[in-house]
């Protein structure tokens, strides 16, 4: 039989609530990791396991993602906002609910039009996001 143990944390005045399963915390906010500016406007608070990374990004209207590519597969959703992308030479516009998969190695950029929050995941991990102050690893 499993059992959890359920623990409440206060932070920043908000009370989250953890499930404990074998010595491991499964819940973080993603806001107490330190952000990452990938370009100007655009911000990332990214978590890493194993194989994949997750970011919670926040992007100011008007920003720009230069087209680049990486060996990572990358999964864009939109939880507010639209964003403008060309992925492999095909103009994606995407809005709040929608998702675009992008094959490794394809090229792509982005503009927002408004201000956005977004879901990005990779894989393999992106080293090169793990810490705040290291340069992007794109090929462009």
């Amino acid at each position: 039989m499993w059992r959890f143990h359920y623990l409440e944390e206060q932070k920043s005045g908000q009370r989250l609530l953890c499930k404990k399963l074998f010595g491991y915390l499964l819940m973080k906010s993603i806001k107490n990791i330190l952000p990452k500016e990938v370009v100007p406007g655009i911000t990332g608070y990214y978590a890493h396991g194993d194989n994949l990374s997750f970011g919670y990004i926040i992007i100011k209207a008007g920003a720009i993602v230069p087209e680049h590519h990486h060996v990572h597969e990358q999964i864009t959703f939109i939880v507010e906002g639209e964003l403008d992308m060309t992925i492999g030479g095909e103009f994606c516009p995407l809005k709040a609910g929608m998702y675009h998969v992008i094959p490794s190695h394809t090229p792509h950029s982005a503009i927002a039009r408004i201000d956005c929050i977004a879901i990005d995941v990779f894989s393999p991990v992106r080293e090169d996001y793990k810490s705040p102050s290291a340069p992007v690893d794109w090929e462009k």
